[in-house]
């Protein structure tokens, strides 16, 4: 079974969908950070960062992780 987070909820992976482990709902793009609680902005960047010019990926960590910037 594969295993991920999605804006600090751990999900995994059921052969067909991504479900939280929490709920064993399916991903939902639109869920609150789990560190700030805040939802991502309407173009889908992290809210406690957003846009970051010139850069093609960034993530905030959502307390799972360190933050990160490509």
């Amino acid at each position: 079974m594969a295993i991920g987070f999605s804006r600090g909820h751990k999900m995994y992976y059921n052969g067909n969908t991504w479900l939280y482990c929490d709920t064993n709902e399916p991903e939902d793009e639109m869920r609150p950070c789990a560190r700030c609680g805040k939802p991502p902005t309407p173009e889908g960047y992290d809210a406690c960062i957003g846009y970051v010019e010139g850069a093609t990926s960034v993530c905030c960590g959502h307390g799972v992780s360190k933050m990160w910037v490509v």
